[in-house]
Formats: C-alpha cells, sequence, structure tokens
C-alpha cells in the first residue's frame, strides 16, 4: 500500500506556558516604574506627612519666638490639628456663654471658635451679643426670625459679619493675582468651594524649613488638617481679628479691650 502523503500544516509542539504564568513579567514592570517613581513619591510624601506631633511642637515653638496676637492664633489652630475630629454638621442645643458642641466633633467654624478660645476669646457669645442689637444687618440665609445661640456663631457668613465689623477686612486683590505673601499668621480666610458653600480656616507657617509658607488650619471633612491649599479655593474674605474691638466715640474710631 502506498504511503499517503500529508499536505496540511506542519505540527507544532504545544506553546510552553511563560514561567510563573507571566507574573515575572509584571513584577519587573512594578519593579522597575517603583524605581523611576521614587524620587517623587518620596517628595509627596514628604509634603503630605505635615501633622505629627513633632512638626506641629517645633512650629507652635517657632510661632512663639514673636508674642503677636496672629503667631498665637496661628499656634493654637495648629494644636487643633492634632485633635481628632469627625465632621458633624448637625444642630446641637449647646451651653451659653462658652458653649461647644460634643467633644470629638465639629466643623470648619468649630476650628475657629475653638483657636479663639483657646485664647479667652469667645465667639459664641460675642456674635450673639451683637446680632441680638444688629440682628437686621447679619445675612438672612436660614429664614430666622431672631438670634439662635447655638448655631449663629457657628456659621460662616455671621463670622464674616462679625469680622468685618469688630476686626480689619483685608481688601482682596484680583483672584489671578493673590499671593500667599498678602497674608499674614493668624489671619481668618473665608472661601467660596466649588460646589457653592462657604468654608473658612485660619493662616499658619508651613512645616520646618517651610515656615515663611502660608498654610491653613481647616476641617473641610476629615477633621482639622495642616495643609498647603490657602489659594486653591475662591477666596472671600480675609480678616484680622484680635479680640479687640471697634467702638466709635465723638472722638472718631478708636479700640477697646474687650
Amino acid at each position: 500500500m502506498n504511503a499517503i502523503e500529508y499536505i496540511g500544516p506542519r505540527p507544532k509542539k504545544p506553546a510552553r506556558k511563560p514561567w510563573g504564568g507571566g507574573w515575572l513579567m509584571v513584577l519587573l514592570v512594578v519593579v522597575g516604574v517603583g524605581i523611576v517613581a521614587k524620587p517623587f513619591l518620596s517628595d509627596l510624601l514628604a509634603k503630605g506627612d505635615v501633622t505629627d506631633e513633632l512638626k506641629v511642637e517645633e512650629t507652635v515653638a517657632w510661632l512663639a519666638k514673636d508674642d503677636s496676637f496672629g503667631n498665637q492664633l496661628a499656634a493654637a489652630a495648629l494644636e487643633r490639628s492634632m485633635v481628632p475630629i469627625t465632621y458633624d454638621p448637625a444642630y446641637y442645643k449647646i451651653s451659653y456663654p462658652n458653649g461647644d458642641v460634643p467633644e470629638g466633633k465639629g466643623v470648619c467654624t468649630d476650628v475657629v471658635i475653638r483657636s479663639y478660645r483657646a485664647l479667652g476669646i469667645d465667639l459664641q457669645k460675642l456674635v450673639h451679643e451683637d446680632m441680638e442689637k444688629n440682628f437686621r444687618i447679619y445675612p438672612q440665609l436660614w429664614s430666622m426670625k431672631q438670634t439662635d445661640s447655638n448655631i449663629d456663631h457657628r456659621r460662616v457668613p455671621n463670622l464674616q459679619r462679625y469680622f468685618s465689623r469688630f476686626g480689619q477686612e483685608i481688601a482682596l486683590a484680583n483672584e489671578a493675582d493673590q499671593k500667599a505673601t498678602d497674608f499674614n499668621y493668624g489671619d481668618v480666610v473665608a472661601w467660596r468651594l466649588p460646589h457653592g458653600a462657604t468654608h473658612i480656616g485660619i493662616v499658619v507657617p508651613g512645616p520646618g524649613e517651610r515656615h515663611d509658607e502660608k498654610w491653613i488650619v481647616h476641617n473641610i471633612g476629615s477633621g482639622p488638617k495642616w495643609e498647603d491649599k490657602l489659594l486653591e479655593y475662591q477666596i472671600i474674605g480675609q480678616y484680622r481679628y484680635t479680640g479687640v474691638v471697634k467702638s466709635v466715640s465723638q472722638s472718631g474710631m478708636r479700640y477697646n479691650a474687650r
């Protein structure tokens, strides 16, 4: 019997599977990317790791070299960044004066209120007293018919109005021209966030060798944070209030301690 010639494709040996199922190649790629990205990741982590206790203590001590009120308020705000706080915008019935929401809770305004209170200034009482006398000149945004000492001082627009009346309101440069050097340590800054809500915080130094930079302490949802975000949002107010309030007399404007 004659052999029949095979005219199909040449049989191939079964392909050998890559060693490790291809994971070796993936591992090599990951290692390579890690080596290239390491300097950038280290720099990023160094910038983000700013709220450890040692850096806060060092910066508070650096601020203490100048006993100006702004430095004292900035130091109080930095110390707030070490307190664990759950963001909680709920309404609370609190005592008066010197009332506070439950320990471990708070919003952006509570960073400002508690920082001032650390220096003996009770914004709850001050705002309430002024609103009782001048209710209609405060923002009418919440359908309120009268003052409420539980919440009035915890609203950003009310704090803005109080600081503009009894402190120094700094004229803002055009947004494109704003620079961090326009701000002092201890300045209270109000922002409008992209979704339209108002926000507030306190200007502080940067960490370590970056003391000359202007950072902020604020609570935007995850507790008081020490961050390089001063110019990140739209600034709508800049204030310097020292607890020494303006009053009008026959001789003109003067300052009275309060």
